[in-house]
């Protein structure tokens, strides 16, 4: 009997499953065909000449504009750039630059590495490669930096509105995931963790191992600003802190293969030890694994601000050519079964835009030991510092990047010779509001954005004579407003600005020196960790 009913609705079941499967095929089937269709006939009559590339590239665009932003299509060059980003080696003139339409912006050259060697500083704009001017070149301007190794380069470039021209030898870039640790106070070990590539675990665990020999009875992971990476990695970070088997993250996803629990495999290092782990609103991704991880578990405190909110998996899948398809595969939870994905791509608003989570409607969940937590918006810290956040004039301001060149110019106008009484003053405040006042620095606020489209609708309708004055008038507020929050904020933009001024004069060692004495986030957690009783009731 039992048989008799079995066997028929597995069969329905089946003839379901092929049915959907054959519909979806013959779908696509279909729409691949009506495209190759239409490209060929547009290529062959379309009035101009077209190029194929270059309609294609954007065919694609368009075909993944409307996902999540990390849903991507990889060229060859692409890919290769995503290996050396994972492997942290490559070759190259040694430092990190902004490609721009008609040049190229250093923005920080690695110390010791050609860039450095050849006196390139940060703020430098190159114009021309070889006999490349970079005005006229209409590819990816940053490919003509990389070449063989001991390979020479001429670069032509301009400084302060000077034009100069330098030569260098390329040669292999080491990019450290690990670029700097140190004891402090004694008894605490300072690690700071940039990027997770698939050399951070081992050197995440050489610095715990030896700041433990030196020692540090009180450990401080630092992952602001680190945008994240290759998931195993952050596995194994949370690894040398919890015992072996420990859940530490979920992904879930509509096809099941991608559905996995990730535990850790190996002996950790350290259970015990006191733990701060630094967050910012840069820290994102693999960071969040880590961060999200330890919080869960009651194993770290954690000091900063709240985290970028990503909390999707991609994985690349291989196409024709050496391209490849970054794609979104899945969601990751934490173990307290908390996404904590900030943008909903899926769900977006009239404009378009993706909707972001009301924090009046964040989940709670608990922690192994019984803490609650949130998801919704990333990872919000136990201890919460002023000078850690991205307020939206501060976010505005870095993407202006009117604390970028504001330090540029302050490198060439300032001497300074030791970064250990360095202090950005009041009055250097002041001179910085004067500089955005001078550059035209203006931004645009969601409250305006909602005030002119209603301006337009107003005109729609014939009713804007009525309200304009109303409107300039609410605009002077808003501007007035405007101006007030950069002295409201000026904690977070003073540090800003300090990190990025101390990195022209003594490189990213010296900035790092200089943090583990004056940083408020830094000094935040040095205070939490020689206070066992605020420590063990955070956590308990």
């Amino acid at each position: 009997m039992k048989k008799r009913i079995l066997v028929p609705i597995l069969a329905i079941g089946v003839l379901f499953t092929t049915v959907s499967f054959k519909s979806d095929f013959f779908e696509i089937a279909k729409q691949i065909e009506i495209f190759t269709t239409l490209f060929k006939e547009l290529n062959m009559n379309y009035v101009d000449e077209t190029t194929p590339a270059t309609l294609m590239d954007k065919a694609i665009t368009g075909m993944l504009e409307d996902l999540d932003p990390y849903t991507v299509y990889w060229n060859e060059q692409e890919v290769e750039d995503a290996r050396i980003n994972n492997s942290g080696v490559y070759t190259g003139v040694g430092a990190s630059v902004k490609t721009k339409k008609d040049r190229i912006v250093v923005v920080e050259p690695f110390k010791d590495y050609p860039a450095d060697k050849a006196g390139l500083k940060a703020g430098d704009e190159i114009i021309k490669i070889g006999n490349t001017d970079l005005a006229d070149f209409d590819g990816d301007t940053g490919e003509l930096l990389k070449g063989a190794p001991d390979s020479e380069i001429k670069i032509t470039y301009v400084r302060q509105g000077k034009e100069n021209k330098t030569t260098l030898t390329r040669a292999a870039v080491e990019v450290n995931a690990v670029p700097f640790y140190k004891l402090i106070n004694n008894d605490i070990g300072y690690i700071v963790l940039r990027a997770f590539n698939r050399k951070t675990t081992k050197e995440t665990k050489a610095a715990l191992v030896d700041l433990k020999e030196q020692g540090a009875k009180k450990i401080i992971l630092d992952l602001r600003g680190n945008p994240g990476g290759l998931l195993n990695e952050a596995i194994s970070v949370v690894n040398l802190f919890v015992p072996k088997g420990e859940v530490i993250t979920t992904t879930k996803s509509v096809i099941k293969r991608y559905n996995k629990v990730y535990k850790t495999t190996k002996e950790p290092v350290d259970t015990e030890i006191p733990l701060v782990v630094l967050v910012n609103g840069r820290s994102a991704s693999a960071s969040e694994i880590v961060s999200g991880g330890l919080q869960d578990l009651d194993r770290a405190v954690i000091v900063g601000a709240r985290s970028f909110g990503k909390g999707l998996v991609q994985r690349p899948k291989k196409l024709t050519y050496g391209t490849q398809l970054k794609v979104t595969i899945s969601r990751y939870y934490t173990p307290s079964g908390r996404c904590i994905q900030a943008l909903d791509y899926w769900n977006r608003d009239e404009n378009g835009d993706p909707i972001r989570l009301d924090p009046k409607e964040y989940n709670s969940f608990k922690t192994k030991g019984g803490r609650t937590v949130y998801d919704g918006g990333g990872i919000l810290p136990d201890i919460e510092v002023e000078t850690a956040v991205f307020s939206p004039i501060t976010t505005a301001l870095l993407k202006d990047d009117a604390i970028f060149n504001y330090a540029t110019e302050y490198y060439y106008k300032n001497q300074l010779t030791d970064w250990s009484n360095f202090t950005f003053s009041e009055s250097d405040f002041q001179d910085f509001r004067q500089y955005l006042n001078k550059n035209g620095f203006e931004y645009e606020t969601e409250t305006e954005k909602e005030f002119a489209e209603a301006l337009r609708r107003a005109e729609d309708d014939d009713l804007d004579g009525e309200i304009k004055s109303s409107y300039n008038q609410l605009m002077k507020s808003i501007d007035a407003a405007k101006e007030k929050a950069i002295v409201a904020k000026g904690a977070e933009i003073k540090s800003l600005l300090t990190d990025e001024i101390l990195k022209r004069y003594f490189y990213r060692e010296g900035l790092y020196n200089y943090q583990v004495n004056n940083n408020p986030e830094i000094k935040e957690a040095i205070s939490v960790l020689n206070d066992s009783n605020k420590y063990n009731r955070i956590l308990k």
